[in-house]
């Protein structure tokens, strides 16, 4: 076990060719927002390039990325930590994601084919399935493929693209109350794809609503214990 907290063999070795800074940035990246790299948690150079295969140059660059984009503290004298979120920074983002997610289900309701309503199903099941085994790690996963699915039923481009731009974060606050969420969730996602394929937009936005409400409160309301 490294320091950084990670077990051997948790992250492949990076291939090459291509810009190495790019791909050491989103494996570091992939890194924080599933909470293998916990907030707060000392990110040592040297041992990051050993874990990933690299020297410490692209890992120094993608740790000045991340700070830059407020994933990583670089604090003098110190080092490099994972940011570890304000509850005011974790309610703002959320609330956003509320609103984007909100016209994204309206949006689904009234463009939403049965293929695409067909999709949404097989991806509550497989949900459901990993919340049954408690593989939270696939529960997370599959809860951001739900929601892209329903954000790309919206067939809204400009939506998309601001919803992308939050994912990352707001996978990085599912993941600590994922299991609390547990079953639930899905739950209301059935009922969401219910109103999809419907067609019935005022219902999809309001479940869609009262959704994210209910993973912001979860977070804001969690042990951080």
């Amino acid at each position: 076990m490294l320091s950084t907290g990670l077990p051997q063999g948790a992250v492949p070795r990076l291939e090459r060719p291509g810009p190495l800074r790019d791909r050491v940035y989103e494996a570091l990246l992939e890194l924080i927002t599933t909470r293998a790299l916990r907030p707060g948690q000392h990110l040592v150079e040297s041992e990051l390039a050993g874990h990933l295969g690299v020297s410490r140059q692209p890992v120094r660059e993608a740790l000045q990325r991340l700070n830059t984009e407020g994933w990583v503290d670089l604090r003098p004298a110190q080092g490099a930590f994972v940011h570890e979120p304000t509850e005011a920074e974790a309610d703002q983002l959320l609330t956003v994601r509320t609103l984007l997610e909100a016209e994204a289900a309206r949006l689904a309701a009234a463009n939403a084919g049965r293929p695409g309503i067909e999709a949404l199903g097989e991806l509550c099941a497989q949900g459901e399935r990993a919340v049954a085994d408690d593989d939270v790690e696939t529960a997370v996963a599959l809860n951001a493929r739900f929601h892209a699915a329903v954000m790309e039923l919206a067939g809204n481009a400009v939506l998309a693209e601001l919803a992308a731009q939050v994912d990352r974060r707001v996978r990085w606050y599912y993941t600590p109350v994922a299991r609390q969420r547990g079953h639930q969730s899905w739950i209301e996602h059935r009922a969401l794809i219910a109103a999809i394929e419907a067609r019935d937009e005022q219902r999809a936005t309001e479940l869609m609503r009262e959704h994210t409400e209910h993973t912001r409160r979860s977070y804001l309301d969690r042990d951080p214990s």
